[in-house]
């Protein structure tokens, strides 16, 4: 099986240098000899037949586990050699029934009545506040940030995402907003703080809910900045003005869009403006990347423009604008991996070497995902009604030279979690 492992690389690298060592010493040289060599090395023979049979899930595990050695370039270069070489047509045959068993195993979870959605956001969300701190900008962004002008900071560029979200929220003084998915706060403050609006946020993780809690206290929001440990299905009773979901809607999934839209047009007002961003893909996926179901994002779940639409169309909401976002989010992973790698001593103090590499592994998987994979994001704008915004696209370009005005003269930007 590992002769299996290395006639199918022979067969993938065309284009690129991979450079293989097996377990037994042997060493490999795969593709046209271009490029900056990546080399890899097995530690045992039985990780070359588990990554040949399963190259989707065991690819991240055995790199994970120090089974597989990254030894020139780093696990960023060795995914995008392979998947700008991989064809259909590689694919062996275990690999294509493996596929179609997870097919199979998905269908039948989006149907199973089970709500695991708590249960799915602490597995992720509710990890140490420390280790976000590693890599994130200073007011936790943890979703694309928005690289305009070129060539911005970070920073700069997650407080650019907040203020081009906020101009297409057309936010007015003394107005109401629901948060859903309201992270560790930064967005819910920011819009309170730029135009003085009173922001309900609803989570899911007991442990954002407890970061942001004390950072609007401490910055003196707390009359007008609020958060809950709640389910946006669950929510009634009342109506905002606005309604905003940042890098939320990745873990409904496409047998709840309907109901998601349905309850947003509930609680938004009838001449309300709902603002939604979050992460898409060209087509409708077949199955979820087993690494990231199992260790990542379980339950998680990019939709294709074509899912989210009719789910819009269904529950009575009008499209209003809809915006693409493309290679920003590479850009904003590339900063984390960075940051993260750069902290990578008090991650293993904080957890271990295993839990860094996986880590880091996710990072740059999801980094490949757009700068070879066509992942965008998207943002769309939804109203009741076609008055409920102007009718050209300037208000956005005004209204974000207003808020950095008033970001200007209030301090707001790059500045403590606090």
């Amino acid at each position: 099986m590992a002769s299996s492992l290395r006639s199918l690389l022979q067969k993938i690298i065309r284009n690129g240098t991979l450079e293989f060592t097996g377990a037994e010493g042997k060493r490999l040289t795969f593709g046209d000899g271009e490029g900056t060599p990546v080399a890899i090395r097995f530690i045992d023979a039985k990780a070359e037949k588990e990554l040949y049979v399963d190259p989707q899930l065991k690819l991240g595990e055995l790199y994970m586990d120090g089974r597989m050695l990254v030894e020139k370039g780093d696990i960023y270069d060795l995914l995008a050699l392979i998947k700008s070489n991989t064809l259909a047509e590689d694919l062996g045959f275990a690999m294509i029934c493996r596929g179609l068993a997870r097919i199979v195993t998905t269908r039948i979870r989006d149907w199973m009545p089970v709500n695991h959605n708590r249960r799915n956001v602490a597995h992720h969300y509710d990890l140490s506040a420390e280790l976000f701190d590693m890599f994130l900008d200073d007011d936790w962004q943890y979703s694309c940030a928005y690289y305009e002008p070129a060539g911005i900071s970070l920073d700069e560029a997650q407080l650019a995402k907040k203020r081009h979200i906020a101009a297409k929220l057309l936010l007015e003084k003394g107005q109401t907003v629901l948060e859903i998915g309201s992270g560790w706060g930064g967005m819910a403050m920011y819009l309170a703080e730029t135009s003085q609006v009173d922001v309900s946020g609803i989570t899911l993780s007991t442990e954002q809910l407890r970061v942001s809690s004390e950072r609007a206290r401490k910055r003196g929001l707390s009359d007008h900045v609020h958060f809950e440990l709640q389910d946006y299905r669950y929510l009634t009773g009342r109506v905002f003005d606005r309604i905003v979901s940042v890098g939320m809607f990745e873990h409904v999934g496409p047998r709840h869009y309907v109901d998601y839209f349905r309850k947003a047009a509930e609680l938004l007002d009838k001449n309300g403006v709902m603002l939604m961003h979050s992460i898409g893909q060209p087509t409708p996926p077949l199955v979820n990347n087993p690494f990231f179901e199992k260790y990542i994002f379980p339950g998680g779940y990019i939709p294709s423009l074509a899912e989210v639409m009719p789910a819009i169309e269904k529950a009575g909401l009008m499209v209003k604008d809809v915006e693409i976002l493309p290679i920003h989010y590479a850009q904003t992973l590339r900063h984390w991996r960075q940051r993260f790698l750069a902290r990578k001593e008090e991650a293993v103090a904080l957890y271990d070497e295993r839990f860094v590499r996986m880590w880091e592994f996710y990072l740059a998987g999801s980094e490949m995902a757009f700068t070879h994979e066509n992942f965008f994001i998207f943002q769309v704008q939804l109203a009741h009604n076609q008055y409920a915004t102007p009718i050209t696209r300037r208000y956005m370009e005004e209204r974000e030279i207003a808020l950095k005005a008033i970001e200007k003269a209030r301090a707001i930007g790059v500045r403590q979690k606090a």
